[in-house]
């Protein structure tokens, strides 16, 4: 595999998630790429309302993760399932990454990304939910996902595959 330099594994959660997206990087070395972690949780990203928005500008953590996510090509996050949907964190920095440039779609339009999840239940909802929204924005998700849980445990090589079926994708331009 060619070396890939602009991989980013995005954690949404500081428990099982993380450890996860930490398997992403670590695997993902392995594999040649260069992977970076970013874990939202660890962000002060205020809460998104429109009226935030307006009053307050673009908040600079926000700016300044909008310049990593913009410099890497290729994405795979890792989050929980909450409530059967996607968690907090990450619908947060969705919605303050969405109102970065005039066109809601551009950091996402014809990114690869794939997704994991780690999750008490079967992930399904998460992952089903992420997919929805990541292709509306118009990302370019993997076919292949990994859903785990404490019965059924990440094995490396399924994220391996996952890792591999990513970086053979390439960036669309929109």
């Amino acid at each position: 595999m060619n070396s890939i330099k602009n991989l980013l594994v995005i954690a949404a959660s500081d428990g099982e998630n993380l450890k996860l997206a930490n398997r992403f990087v670590s695997l993902g070395e392995k594999m040649g790429a260069d992977p970076e972690l970013l874990d939202l949780t660890k962000l002060d990203l205020p809460l998104f309302s429109p009226k935030k928005h307006t009053e307050l500008g673009i908040p600079s953590a926000i700016k300044d993760l909008h310049t990593l996510m913009v410099s890497k090509s290729y994405w795979i996050i890792c989050a929980p399932e909450y409530n059967g949907s996607i968690p907090p964190v990450l619908t947060n920095a969705i919605a303050w990454l969405s109102v970065q440039e005039s066109d809601f779609r551009s950091l996402f339009n014809g990114r690869p990304i794939a997704m994991a999840s780690v999750s008490g239940g079967g992930c399904m909802e998460v992952l089903i939910s992420m997919r929805i929204q990541f292709t509306h924005l118009g990302a370019q998700v993997v076919g292949r996902q990994l859903a785990s849980n404490s019965q059924n445990p990440a094995q490396d090589s399924s994220i391996n595959d996952i890792i591999s079926r990513l970086l053979q994708m390439n960036p669309l331009k929109v």
